[in-house]
């Protein structure tokens, strides 16, 4: 099979978005597998696949791949490059445009300066909703801050969901955080059945943090905007950020505001196209 695809990325995070609106696409496992390998595919951490909508207000649907093959809920910087491509690949003209994810429906904004402004939707702080296992409460009910028992260490962590879920340690330097080694076992603890995301969130000021973030089913990312939100609200939410705040992540920065509560979170930041390409896979 010849597949048409775009590389893109938001901030380094990368993807392979591939058009299912116009072409007949059925990936298998080993499939994403192979278009995500970066030595003998394309390479990229996600995969991007857009469809039309399966309900008639929305504008589209897209469903997002793991470089690991697996579907998961959601994801920040691929919403960004999501917008971009169907602008550019003109199958929509709209500026504002509602999106189904997985992880619930989403209205992407096409701004002037060519960012995207993203309407994250609330995030949802349910242990039942995020996955998470009910662990022993650290804080206040309003914090949500549980603690957990790793394999050298014992870790307190914030945890929400943003259409997919997020476990966000606060550290003194982001740069000297042990990602590589906290960053799966956390992901993969018995707390959390559907595995996480972990962010290692240093607060700068009460508007500006640095971030780093491992993701379930590709590694430590360059970006991950669910991420950042995650950071942020659980930042909010525990009276030590802002909004809006500024995110610094490894390739770059993005915007987050929210007012904490049920309302919304806002993204703003870049959607780069890096290339079109064909492939048989």
């Amino acid at each position: 099979m010849e597949l048409s695809f775009t590389k893109m990325h938001g901030l380094g995070n990368d993807f392979v978005v591939i058009d299912g609106v116009t072409q007949d696409i059925a990936l298998s496992t080993a499939q994403i597998r192979a278009l995500a390998n970066r030595n003998f595919g394309v390479g990229c951490d996600q995969i991007l696949l857009v469809e039309p909508p399966s309900a008639p207000d929305q504008d589209f649907k897209y469903r997002i791949f793991n470089a690991s093959g697996d579907e998961v809920e959601q994801c920040g910087n691929g919403a960004r490059c999501f917008a971009k491509f169907v602008r550019d690949r003109k199958l929509t003209f709209k500026k504002s445009i509602r999106v189904e994810t997985n992880g619930g429906n989403i209205i992407l904004h096409c701004q002037e300066n060519g960012d995207v402004r993203v309407d994250m939707g609330a995030p949802n702080f349910s242990p039942a909703d995020i996955p998470l296992q009910l662990l022993q409460k650290q804080a206040t009910p309003q914090a949500q801050q549980y603690t957990t028992q790793l394999e050298q260490q014992t870790v307190t962590f914030a945890a929400v969901s943003m259409g997919n879920p997020h476990a966000v340690i606060r550290v003194n330097d982001a740069a000297t955080a042990n990602v590589a080694e906290l960053g799966p076992q956390l992901s993969r603890h018995a707390c959390f059945p559907q595995q996480c995301n972990v962010g290692f969130m240093e607060i700068i000021n009460p508007q500006q943090i640095r971030l780093r973030v491992y993701e379930r089913g590709a590694g430590e990312t360059l970006a991950c905007g669910t991420g950042a939100c995650a950071a942020v609200v659980s930042g909010i939410e525990q009276g030590l950020l802002s909004s809006p705040v500024q995110v610094d992540l490894t390739a770059g920065s993005l915007q987050i505001a929210y007012d904490g509560g049920d309302n919304t979170v806002i993204m703003t930041g870049p959607a780069t196209a890096v290339f079109e390409g064909k492939i048989i896979i």
